[in-house]
């Protein structure tokens, strides 16, 4: 298996957990006061995994693109953990996660378009069960 496959899987796990767990820490407060504190105790994490595994000369060669496109991508992460924190305070944790991962069809609709990806047969048969899973779950 190569190495970001194994990434991805991975990513897949915590992301699982990460629902769960969010829905037992939003139990008596906002969603707003939920996501302020979760934010701080990433950007501790990350500020940590930072300082122990970036290279001074690797942000040497931070060019002015990379602010840019980073910058964006941390307002989409901000749109998106907003409205998911949310979501998740009132509804329940398998439907919230399942819609949110309607995200899938968006990255690989903007991969195809931005980046040239290619789309294969299999991909947009996963796309159509990600589109129906997210239909079937969310009506009640």
């Amino acid at each position: 298996m190569e190495r970001w496959i194994l990434y991805a899987i991975i990513s897949m796990l915590f992301a699982g957990f990460t629902a769960v767990i969010a829905k037992q820490g939003l139990v008596g407060i906002s969603a707003e006061l939920g996501l302020t504190l979760r934010t701080l105790f990433v950007c501790a994490f990350i500020i940590s995994f930072g300082l122990l595994s970036i290279t001074p000369s690797e942000i040497k060669n931070l060019q002015q693109q990379h602010y840019i496109w980073l910058a964006l991508s941390a307002l989409s992460t901000a749109g998106s953990w907003i409205f998911y924190y949310k979501a998740l305070k009132m509804g329940d944790v398998a439907t919230v996660a399942l819609i949110d991962k309607g995200s899938v069809v968006v990255s690989v609709l903007l991969a195809w378009l931005l980046f040239k990806e290619v789309i294969t047969l299999r991909m947009i048969m996963g796309a159509i069960l990600i589109v129906a899973g997210v239909f079937l779950l969310s009506k009640k």
